[in-house]
């Protein structure tokens, strides 16, 4: 039996319902976090622990902040599960019936996503990242670096890589409601190309080109496995058509 239409009053109550549930769970899972500050500092502080063994603060509010940044990360992380949930909940209603039974995927490939890209933040880009940028100085200059300062960087680099490892899901999901098709995307790679390297030059935390490429290259490599992923979607008699 089909579901009644709602009203855009009713959608709006329900986007507003849902964005509390989103928020409290994402309260609960920072405040779960909470608990493991000191095992999740040190978690993020070991990629610079070779070239930087110590971090300094330089006003009494800088650790209060610094362990604000460290809990909402891990919260997002944790709660990412529940929030992919609940949008692809929200979409449902203007989906059919077949649509709707993808949801289960879109729910664990996008929180596998969101974990991989994480991992691989960790433990590639900052590593490397930090390397080039802290022996850049090296035998001149010492580095002193505030904790502040450092857990923008990582927080903000492994945040964002989260989120950009969505791309082969956000595509798929796309594909199976028809909207793109591995063809459109393949015609349309030198602007998308042009157009994730301006996103992960705002999505750098710092402007140095080391940072832009291994946030640049990872993108470009998670195009073209949207590209595939999409032709997976879509029946194999749509896969050659154009939007």
């Amino acid at each position: 039996m089909a579901e009644a239409p709602l009203t855009l009053t009713e959608h709006l109550e329900e986007l507003r319902r849902r964005l509390a549930w989103c928020l409290g769970v994402l309260l609960g899972a920072v405040v779960l976090s909470c608990t493991q500050l000191d095992r999740l500092m040190d978690w993020l502080q070991r990629p610079a622990q070779p070239w930087l063994p110590r971090l300094a603060f330089f006003t009494p509010t800088e650790p209060v902040t610094a362990y604000v940044k460290v809990a909402l990360l891990s919260g997002v992380l944790l709660a990412m599960p529940y929030l992919l949930w609940q949008a692809w909940a929200f979409v449902r209603a203007g989906l059919t019936a077949p649509e709707r039974r993808y949801g289960a995927g879109f729910v664990w490939w996008g929180s596998l996503q969101f974990a991989l890209g994480a991992a691989f933040a960790w433990g590639v880009m900052l590593p490397v990242s930090l390397r080039v940028l802290l022996q850049l100085g090296a035998g001149r200059f010492e580095p002193v670096i505030s904790l502040g300062a450092y857990l923008t960087f990582v927080t903000t680099m492994i945040f964002w890589t989260g989120i950009i490892f969505e791309l082969p899901v956000l595509l798929w999901a796309l594909a199976k409601v028809g909207i793109v098709t591995p063809a459109w995307l393949r015609q349309q790679r030198p602007y998308a190309l042009l157009v994730l390297v301006i996103v992960a030059a705002l999505m750098t935390p710092t402007t140095d080109i080391v940072s832009l490429l291994l946030m640049a290259i990872p993108l470009a490599g998670l195009y073209e496995l949207s590209i595939v992923v999409t032709q997976w979607a879509m029946p194999s008699t749509q896969t050659g058509g154009e939007v």
